[in-house]
């Protein structure tokens, strides 16, 4: 997988994008506001394999928050902006061999802390109770994206070596 041309990463990387929408709108009642768990931000733990998601996963956030948040630009870019922080700290814990555990820990606090900032701030909520918040839900979505992770691990691996023969 990871000999892929560009339009294979393109094509990947949009239907993960799709699949992420997706799956934020059909759990939007509860992936949005002062509690949330946002099942979608799962998928971020497939950066581990595929460090190009870095950028289609962020943008999946801009895009989904775009058209169901209701928080306007600042939450967009926000959304953005935490999706490629949280991605690119799943890329970085792969290129330090640590782990896999330690991805549920960009998937809890990249999101639980930055989204807090505006989130306090447009939601007139305090920060650091709004940020505890934000973590815990974020904790269910982080066990999904560890375990998503060790099941696909042994299969991308099958896969890379029968590509190298």
């Amino acid at each position: 997988m990871t000999n892929l041309s560009k339009t294979q990463k393109l094509v990947f990387s949009s239907m993960l994008m799709a699949l992420y929408i997706v799956i934020l709108y059909f759990t939007q009642s509860f992936s949005f506001g002062a509690y949330q768990i946002r099942i979608a931000t799962s998928m971020y733990a497939l950066s581990y394999f595929f460090p190009f998601l870095v950028f289609p996963l962020g943008l999946a956030n801009f895009i989904a928050n775009a058209l169901f948040g209701g928080l306007g630009l600042l939450d967009m870019i926000g959304g953005c902006a935490v999706g490629i922080v949280t991605t690119y700290s799943i890329v970085l814990i792969k290129q330090g061999n640590l782990n896999k555990w330690l991805i549920a820990l960009p998937i809890i606090l990249v999101p639980g802390l930055g989204v807090s900032i505006w989130l306090s701030y447009l939601l007139n909520l305090p920060y650091t109770a709004l940020a505890m918040s934000l973590c815990i839900g974020q904790i269910i979505p982080a066990l999904v994206g560890v375990l998503l992770v060790k099941t696909l691990a042994p299969i991308i691996c099958k896969t890379q070596k029968e590509n190298l023969v």
